[in-house]
């Protein structure tokens, strides 16, 4: 995550956590429907083509890691299954794919 971000993903961890226990009142900065491009790392271009299916791909990967609940993360053995299937093409432009997108694969 903090290679795609450019910066420490302390923000989104802590958003992530806090929507799966919706008990939480505070409001933070990253919500569910910031962009992901507004996520990324604003000193690279934007992904197009087959690297903007990766990037998607990847950023799926990584939020399933961070799951809250420990057993609801993939194993080893997933990940590296799914690193290894060729990315499924994006069913919205890449520049409008949120971050709850993401989280309820929607986006490919």
């Amino acid at each position: 995550m903090e290679v795609m971000m450019g910066r420490h993903p302390g923000d989104l961890i802590s958003t992530l956590s806090s929507h799966a226990s919706s008990s939480s009142s505070s409001i933070s900065p990253i919500s569910q429907q910031t962009l992901l491009k507004d996520v990324l790392d604003q000193r690279i271009s934007l992904p197009k083509n087959r690297a903007a299916e990766g990037v998607v791909h990847i950023m799926k990967i990584a939020l399933a890691c961070l799951h809250p609940n420990p057993h609801s993360r993939p194993a080893m053995g997933n990940i590296s299954s799914e690193l290894a299937t060729k990315w499924p093409p994006l069913t919205k432009p890449f520049s409008t794919i949120t971050l709850e997108d993401i989280l309820s694969h929607t986006c490919s």
